[in-house]
């Protein structure tokens, strides 16, 4: 058995979403092999959204500042769970702490003004149209920011297989048109990965109906849709 001299390599992307990775394996064969990164995209509409709400408060002392902070974090906080929230979907993400300074331009000092104190906590929604009515809320409780949303579908798993399908089914078409290129006639699967790095569903860049709104306005938002992304690395051997 002679270890291949000649190696073919392209990229197929269903839409471009990440740059496709190739696999660099040594594979022994009779003839020639070709090896392809196929990423595919299958779209859906998300059913889990996430938003973030933060409040920021100063006051001349560290104390002071946090005992305000606290206060209002705690108004924003009771307002999510009377939305009907669970615990288990509300979890702080960060509280931050931090000296305030001006910068006096007669003295060319600092000048200490405060302490800054930002609490921020992040909410997973299991219904994609509470997003707007929920963000309004949040204000109205206090909040003084507000993240996000971020939409997602939670469990893809059926779209990453329908996505795994067409995947394997392109790499087979482009491996066998190269074939038929270098005058071979057919292909021989050799080697499949996946690449596992992916973070799950990402939002697409194209519109979609626009919630329904209240008759009193809210936030609008859309949710657009959501693309579940595979990308597999794929060797043939061409064969005669």
């Amino acid at each position: 058995m002679l270890r291949n001299t000649l190696i073919l390599s392209a990229a197929a992307s269903a839409m471009v979403l990440a740059a496709p990775a190739s696999a660099d394996v040594m594979v022994d064969s009779d003839g020639p092999i070709v090896r392809l990164s196929v990423t595919e995209t299958v779209e859906g509409e998300p059913d889990t959204v996430t938003i973030s709400a933060g409040v920021t408060t100063e006051a001349r002392t560290a104390v002071e500042a946090m005992q305000q902070n606290a206060n209002q974090m705690t108004r924003v906080i009771d307002q999510i769970k009377a939305l009907g929230i669970a615990d288990e979907d509300i979890q702080t993400t960060g509280i931050n702490l931090s000296a305030r300074y001006d910068y006096n331009q007669g003295t060319q000092r600092q000048v200490f003004r405060g302490y800054t104190v930002s609490n921020r906590v992040s909410v997973e929604l299991d219904d994609v149209q509470r997003t707007g009515p929920v963000l309004d809320a949040l204000v109205a409780a206090g909040a003084t920011d507000l993240g996000g949303p971020d939409f997602s579908v939670e469990d893809d798993s059926a779209a990453k297989a329908q996505a795994r399908e067409t995947a394997m089914q392109r790499a087979l078409e482009m491996a066998r048109g190269y074939a038929r290129t270098a005058g071979y006639g057919n292909v021989r699967l050799l080697e499949v990965s996946e690449n596992m790095q992916s973070s799950g569903p990402q939002p697409l860049m194209r519109r979609a109906a626009t919630m329904d709104v209240a008759e009193q306005a809210s936030t609008p938002v859309q949710p657009g849709l959501v693309g579940s992304s595979v990308t597999l690395n794929v060797t043939y051997e061409m064969t005669r």
